[in-house]
């Protein structure tokens, strides 16, 4: 359902509030919180009810609570003082008190018609939530149906968005194709928290361990992409029992601060500084550096898809621990101990991350296979051969697996 009230659109199936057009970085819970205060229409919407709603009836002071309504104003430009949009009725609830517009068609993009496959694949997906050690709450999804397949998650992951993306739409829609497939938001990105205390590579392998035990899976391959390999690797080292095998796409042992090549070290520090004054901003030179990295070889709709997952996946200040904390990732000394069969595939011109860093996993992992992708994309686009070559060799690795 998308809601308009002044200049502002509530997306509430894409998880996303639009001023003008442009998506606003929001915390989940604070995006959750006016999606039932909008649907609330006219009636008060008391604290149990945002209790029971938002933190699945977790105990929560009232000081949590008006922090994400002062969120919240402060996202819509009210003070406060006025009420413009929340009105706070003392010791009853909360009312969305601005005229709002419904309209059932709001969660497709003009002239894009989803497949019927893809629309069925939307309605199938169900977002859950379940909570770390240390309260973290962190969003999660199940889709598709056959044996078990989880991906790890990895930086620029959204759980809604991504369904509509065309850089993971194809990745999707090939990986639940006959498995039930597990993904989830990493802390400090997509639908999980933003605001956390603990963004380090520790918190993420116990992020992964937290989403398994709370959909009670027992036994199945894990997929890592990116930084997401490292935590399988830690993960299948932890829990031999659980993993059946690995499939490893353009990861690393070590982050980049540990891999000290100077010209890496150089654009990566650029990176960060153009995050903290570029990010969530249609800066081209921000835009360009990220863009062209990840997927050079992205389309023009392509690029404009990339940069906006960029906005609305983190915001600036996760964005650069984000990084910092992938930057100090050291698994070598796990790479030996993999017990499961392992497959290793990279990019050769992979600017993201060298493709020596992904044949090096391959080297130290017992038994692994090394494949080599011609192409520059660190994300494996739809349209190029690189991805057919993955495809088939993927699955032909997870029939071998099957019991």
């Amino acid at each position: 359902m998308l809601y308009r009230f002044d200049d502002f659109e509530l997306d509430a199936a894409r998880f996303e509030l639009r001023r003008a057009g442009e998506a606003l970085a929001a915390e989940p819970q604070v995006l959750s919180l006016l999606i039932l205060l909008v649907e609330g229409g006219d009636r008060l919407v008391t604290k149990d009810e945002l209790i029971e709603r938002i933190w699945e009836g977790r105990i929560v002071s009232d000081a949590a609570i008006t922090s994400r309504i002062k969120s919240a104003r402060q996202l819509l430009g009210d003070d406060g003082r006025q009420q413009r949009y929340i009105r706070t009725v003392h010791g009853k609830g909360f009312r969305f008190i601005a005229a709002v517009e419904a309209d059932a068609g709001g969660a497709v993009e003009p002239g894009e018609s989803p497949s019927s496959e893809e629309s069925l694949s939307v309605r199938q997906q169900r977002v859950e939530f379940c909570t770390a050690a240390d309260g973290t709450g962190l969003a999660y999804s199940c889709v598709g149906e056959g044996p078990p397949l989880v991906k790890t998650a990895n930086w620029l992951n959204h759980l809604e968005y991504e369904w509509e993306s065309p850089i993971w739409r194809h990745w999707i829609h090939e990986l639940a194709r006959e498995h039930t497939l597990l993904r989830y938001d990493e802390r400090g990105n997509g639908l999980s928290d933003w605001k956390v205390k603990d963004i380090s590579f520790d918190a993420f392998v116990q992020d992964l361990e937290t989403v398994v035990d709370a959909t009670g899976l027992n036994r199945f391959p894990l997929l890592g992409i990116s930084q997401g390999c490292a935590v399988s690797i830690a993960y299948a080292v932890r829990h031999p029992e659980r993993v059946k095998c690995l499939i490893l796409h353009g990861g690393y042992a070590m982050g980049w601060k540990m891999r000290s090549d100077a010209e890496e070290l150089a654009r990566r520090e650029a990176m960060i500084t153009l995050t903290k004054s570029g990010w969530g901003q249609d800066n081209p030179a921000y835009r360009q550096m990220f863009t062209s990295l990840y997927v050079p070889e992205a389309s023009h709709e392509e690029a404009d898809w990339f940069n906006k997952l960029q906005r609305i996946s983190a915001s600036p200040e996760a964005a650069i621990r984000l990084q910092d904390a992938l930057a100090r990732i050291d698994v070598r000394d796990l790479l030996a101990q993999v017990e499961v069969p392992t497959i290793v595939f990279h990019s050769r011109e992979d600017a993201v991350v060298p493709f020596d860093a992904g044949r090096y996993m391959a080297k130290k992992i017992p038994g692994a296979r090394f494949v080599a992708l011609d192409s520059k994309n660190h994300l494996l686009l739809q349209h190029e051969p690189a991805w057919a070559k993955f495809v088939t060799a993927m699955r032909g690795f997870l029939r071998e697996q099957s019991d």
